[in-house]
């Protein structure tokens, strides 16, 4: 949930040949520069033809799911692949199809699939990543988790970087949200591309709309620590007890990028990066009070583009745009079940058509993201929109040219999550 990935990262965007020193070296002049840059790298249109995802997994002892992970252990057990943030040294290698691996906060594994521009290419990718990973682990007596919150135990931060020390010293005085999203929680993202300009207003807003029904339909995180919270899924509902400016999902407008832009500007910073010393920021500057040089900020350095870069991995939204969009409100889904979320939101983004469908069904709970993280698919009114969107999205499957017999197992899968429990 917390792992740095720049706006660049995704292939789709065409920022990327923009040199890390020139954005080190070009000075924020004004706010409205500033809301220009956000809202040109973080929406990018055309046609969309390329889809990602972000697998985050808890790792665990396959001998002892309670005991904590060494990370020197795990470290050993993942070798050339082991990202920088555990050993700076690492060579830091992709898996075998190209996916690099990151690190959470407490040790959670990521794996960021290269974008592909076909469902199965991404299936079939994915797949040999995630495989080539879970025998790794084996090999070593480590397993993933199947669930979007550590199940076992209670969150502890075994990576020491500046960022995350910082981080948990600033959520602290919210609550265990900060800890609990960085240490505990691992998430399914799905990256699908911004699309065409006129398509954006509709396409963000029913990204988002479909948040809480999905949230519900997928949502398998109510036990952490060793006990039953009550919640469908605590792991979201640690994300929304960080810090409100950052993770409150974006209203439907018509002009998003204009609203995101102005967003990101008036967003506290959560961390302030020095070359020496703790990253703690200055309570309550905002990245337009740094480029104005109000308050605090008159004691720093001007912010440049590459402040705004990294200002912009700060947010953790429901959906977050970096020149595609990020969808970010999905529990992690056990290994061999993780294509069955990614193939539904493909299949109800496809066609415009689908989307105008999507926004009738969800209007009546597009705002019900608490209501759907506490009581998942108990809630009536959420659960009719799951089950009609699981419907809508699986009669819409043959579009994403899998086949046949992946289309019936997704179908299958989703069908018996929407109707699990009913009368």
């Amino acid at each position: 949930m917390t792992t740095v990935h720049s706006v660049q990262d995704f292939p789709g965007n065409t920022n990327g040949c923009t040199q890390a020193a020139d954005l080190a070296a070009k000075v924020v002049s004004d706010r409205a520069e500033g809301e220009s840059y956000v809202a040109s790298v973080c929406f990018k249109h055309g046609p969309p033809r390329l889809l990602g995802v972000e697998l985050e997994y808890t790792v665990h002892y396959a001998d002892d799911l309670r005991r904590p992970v060494n990370p020197d252990e795990l470290a050993a057990a993942l070798g050339p692949h082991t990202p920088r943030t555990l050993r700076p040294e690492s060579p830091a290698q992709p898996l075998p199809g190209g996916s690099p691996i990151t690190l959470e906060p407490g040790c959670q594994v990521e794996i960021s699939a290269l974008p592909q521009s076909s469902l199965p290419e991404l299936e079939a990718t994915v797949s040999a990543d995630l495989s080539y990973l879970t025998e790794l682990l084996a090999t070593a007596g480590f397993r993933l988790g199947e669930s979007g919150i550590d199940a076992f135990r209670p969150p502890s931060r075994l990576l020491g970087t500046e960022r995350y020390a910082s981080m948990e010293r600033r959520f602290a005085r919210f609550g265990t949200g900060g800890i609990t999203m960085m240490c505990s929680t691992a998430g399914l993202q799905i990256c699908v591309d911004t699309g065409e300009a006129d398509a954006l207003p509709s396409r963000w807003a029913a990204v988002h709309a479909l948040g809480p029904p999905l949230l519900a339909l997928f949502a398998n995180s109510g036990r952490h620590a060793g006990r039953e919270t009550g919640q469908a899924s605590a792991r979201w509902l640690a994300v929304m007890g960080t810090e409100h400016a950052r993770t409150f999902a974006a209203p439907a407008t018509p002009e998003p990028a204009e609203s995101w832009a102005s967003r990101i500007m008036d967003t506290p910073l959560m961390v302030l990066r020095r070359p020496e010393g703790a990253w703690d920021a200055p309570e309550g500057l905002t990245f337009a009070d740094w480029v104005s040089r109000r308050g605090a900020a008159g004691l720093l350095a001007p912010p440049t583009l590459a402040d705004l870069d990294y200002h912009l991995t700060t947010m953790f939204t429901p959906v977050r745009p970096q020149g595609y969009l990020e969808v970010r409100y999905l529990d992690a889904q056990p290994a061999e079940r993780w294509l069955h979320p990614v193939a539904l939101l493909t299949a109800l983004l496809a066609e415009r058509a689908t989307v105008d469908r999507v926004l009738e069904i969800c209007a009546p709970v597009a705002e019900h993201w608490e209501q759907a993280a506490r009581c998942g698919l108990a809630d009536p009114e959420i659960a009719a929109a799951a089950r009609a969107v699981a419907d809508l999205g699986c009669a819409e499957l043959a579009g994403t040219s899998l086949p046949a017999s992946t289309i019936d197992e997704i179908t299958e899968g989703v069908q018996r999550l929407a109707h699990a429990g009913r009368k």
